[in-house]
């Protein structure tokens, strides 16, 4: 059984509590004192006031609603004498701002102002129904009585317009935080499964043209399936990461590892030593040994990134370049420059409005993510061929 269950059990055990205490003192009292409605009217306030909503069928709205127009019918009604209603009155007054108070947080859409106006309206005329019947009360006494009531009316209602703003703003924070979430995982999938998965079809195209290593040997060949089932195993290792964080978005600790790995300039070695096994071009990594320890973990996956979604579109789009160089190092105002270069070849067209559409983030959502972080991401023609580079922020 869950919290929420619980709890409405629990309230509306509470609802019948408080009814049977408002119908107790209505036995005792003699008929012809007319103690039984304001008693009822009482005991389904507290009750409309107590419970959680909806209920089965019947929403917040619809019980509010109910209340109020009861409330106004036994305002007109000469029930006996007036002096027992005021042993029941404090209680359906304070039941009423209760309710007016939830319907004008909970109750959604243009429905509230309805509603909230029902409820307010009960609890304004509420006193009426002892000054209006009262042979000691008149005209003066009700318009008095209903002025004193409308005050803690507003209190009600300001306190409901404060708390829906509240649970307003909190829903927008959720559902940006959810959507920031989102595009992160989308981000990962680009950045990490599709450099792999890239891989393994680029791969599996030269072997079935004849001028991948499956055309040479069958210690080539072997060679090659090792390499496409490591992308493989990569590929999902990085998609269990991905449906670790999408099943923690909730808060609910999972007892798995983190869903996401913070990668560095360190991790650039493998890296390129991995894309270096996979394409016949030469791969040239310049590290620098300034640069380490030189940016923030953000600063410094942001640069990991920079470099795979270049190494990617290396693949993707000059399959043919003859060479591939990467270079890490800083510049002379002491920021670190991360850049990838390649010599060109037949240079595909980058697919953004054909047959596939392009997915993930890309250079332009690594672009922002630079420029919060403080630096730049450029990208463009470099001598015969094409040229990424990063420049971000040191911390030292």
């Amino acid at each position: 059984m869950t919290d929420q269950v619980r709890g409405g059990r629990r309230r509306r055990w509470w609802s019948a509590v408080a009814a049977g205490g408002m119908l107790a003192p209505a036995v005792i009292t003699p008929p012809e004192a007319g103690a039984w409605l304001p008693a009822v009217l009482a005991a389904l306030a507290l009750a409309v006031a107590i419970c959680a909503w909806p209920t089965g069928r019947i929403s917040l709205a619809q019980a509010a609603s109910g209340l109020a127009a009861l409330s106004l019918a036994a305002d007109c009604v000469a029930f006996g004498k007036p002096g027992p209603a005021l042993l029941w009155l404090p209680f359906e007054g304070a039941a009423l701002l209760v309710v007016l108070e939830r319907a004008v947080r909970d109750v959604p859409g243009p429905r509230v102002g309805v509603v909230g106006a029902l409820t307010g309206a009960a609890a304004v005329l509420l006193p009426l129904r002892f000054t209006l019947h009262a042979p000691q009360t008149g005209l003066k006494e009700s318009v008095f009585a209903a002025s004193l009531a409308f005050f803690p009316v507003a209190c009600a209602t300001g306190v409901g317009l404060y708390l829906r703003s509240l649970d307003g703003r909190r829903a927008r924070a959720v559902a940006s935080a959810r959507r920031e979430q989102r595009l992160e995982v989308a981000g990962d999938l680009h950045d990490f499964v599709a450099h792999e998965v890239t891989g393994i079809v680029l791969e599996a195209q030269a072997a079935q043209l004849g001028e991948g290593p499956s055309a040479v040997g069958a210690e080539e060949q072997r060679a090659l399936l090792h390499r496409i089932e490591q992308a493989g195993l990569r590929a999902l290792e990085s998609m269990d990461r991905t449906v670790v964080a999408l099943r923690g978005a909730d808060g609910v600790d999972t007892g798995e590892p983190p869903p996401t790995r913070s990668h560095g300039l360190a991790d650039l070695h493998e890296l390129v030593a991995r894309f270096a096994s996979m394409t016949a071009a030469a791969v040239a990594l310049s590290l620098e040994d300034e640069v380490a320890g030189a940016l923030s973990p953000e600063a410094g996956d942001t640069a990991y990134r920079v470099v795979l979604e270049a190494l990617t579109n290396v693949r993707r789009h000059a399959p043919r370049a003859g060479r591939i160089e990467v270079f890490a190092g800083l510049t002379a105002d002491r920021s670190v420059a991360v850049s990838v270069a390649d010599t060109g070849g037949v240079r595909e067209p980058e697919r953004g409005s054909g047959d596939r559409p392009r997915g993930g983030t890309g250079l332009a959502g690594l672009a922002e993510r630079a420029g919060a972080l403080g630096g730049t991401l450029e990208a463009g023609p470099y001598g015969p061929g094409w040229r990424v580079r990063c420049v971000l922020p040191a911390i030292r």
